[in-house]
């Protein structure tokens, strides 16, 4: 089969973690995205779930709280570095 050369921008970082990993399974980074693109166009689909994190429920509330707290500041104490955050602590 003929193959043709393509270039693609990457994060340096995650080239060099994907190509360790792929490295581990025995395959270089070209032949690893080749593979995800051959299952891409035989499944018709990204061939993995891709989903937003969901917050959890206390992550949720503060959220919530967030505009009361923007909108009576009075009520909240403030602190003026995380280090006084960290001695309260």
């Amino acid at each position: 089969m003929r193959k043709i050369n393509t270039n693609i921008s990457l994060d340096p970082n995650l080239k060099k973690d994907a190509t360790k990993l792929f490295s581990g399974f025995g395959l270089d980074f070209s032949t690893a995205i080749s593979l995800f693109l051959a299952q891409s166009v035989r499944e018709k689909r990204i061939p993995f779930e891709i989903k937003m994190d969901v917050p959890n429920k206390e992550t949720m509330a503060a959220l919530r709280e967030y505009p009361e707290m923007k909108t009576n500041k009075k009520k909240y104490k403030r602190y003026g570095s995380f280090k006084e955050i960290l001695k309260e602590v």
